[in-house]
């Protein structure tokens, strides 16, 4: 059983400890298997991996644009969260599959959900065999419209995927995309010339997680509803992120 969650808006720095409270609780077996799915407020988010000259706004246009930056324990390099971009976070544990899935074949599962979710509005996107996350179907020149990094830790995930849906792409022009200064950023809107509905693309998505995780979904709109009760949330620096559990992680993006 997955069980999806739905948030709304939720800011960056939040979602981080949210997160790392619900790979405890996974790790423990309080929880099943989670997803998250929201929005977030403007953030760049640097991985483990990321290159600060990936980083091309100063402080002073990054504060003008109202847009936060955080380092986070996912792997990858650095990429942009905002408004009418659907992000994912599966709180699952791999090692409960059968069979088990390692961390590759975890990733190329989200990019099959992303590229069949695509399909239903009538997007054609398609793997790189040598990068992470989604890309349109130009053989001449790709665009990426779906972003992977993830953590795992003791077999349970965390982060995900963003994908871009109605995203504003000027905020891609603060930094070089997951590193790579020769593809460019689109989105659903972009490619279709109309705005979708969100919550469509979401219940997509949720529809190809249960498909292709070849489990049940659970639908449900707060956190509270889904555990009976609050769930704490630790107050975690996202620095603090990058420390734990070193010895046991691994990053992918």
């Amino acid at each position: 059983m997955i069980s999806i969650v739905q948030l709304g808006t939720v800011d960056y720095a939040t979602a981080l400890r949210l997160q790392q409270s619900l790979v405890e609780m996974r790790k423990t077996g309080q929880i099943g298997d989670t997803l998250l799915l929201l929005e977030h407020s403007p953030a760049i988010t640097l991985g483990r991996n990321a290159k600060r000259q990936h980083l091309l706004a100063s402080p002073d246009l990054l504060e003008r644009e109202g847009v936060e930056v955080f380092e986070c324990d996912r792997g990858g390099d650095v990429t942009f969260h905002g408004p009418g971009q659907l992000v994912g976070y599966p709180i699952f544990d791999l090692r409960e599959f059968q069979p088990k899935i390692g961390a590759v074949e975890f990733v190329r599962r989200m990019e099959q959900v992303l590229i069949r979710t695509c399909t239903d509005f009538g997007v054609a996107t398609q793997p790189s065999p040598k990068l992470t996350g989604v890309w349109t179907s130009d053989a001449a020149r790709p665009a990426k419209i779906a972003a992977i990094g993830v953590h795992i830790s003791r077999g349970v995930t965390s982060h995900g995927f963003a994908l871009n849906v109605n995203t504003d792409l000027r905020y891609f022009d603060l930094i070089v995309p997951c590193g790579i200064s020769s593809r460019p950023v689109t989105s659903m809107r972009k490619e279709l010339k109309q705005a979708l509905p969100l919550g469509d693309v979401a219940k997509s998505v949720g529809r190809y997680f249960g498909e292709i995780f070849a489990s049940d979904i659970q639908w449900t709109s707060t956190l509270d509803a889904l555990f009976g009760r609050t769930v704490g949330v630790p107050l975690k620096i996202p620095e603090e992120l990058r420390k734990l559990h070193a010895e046991q992680d691994v990053f992918l993006a």
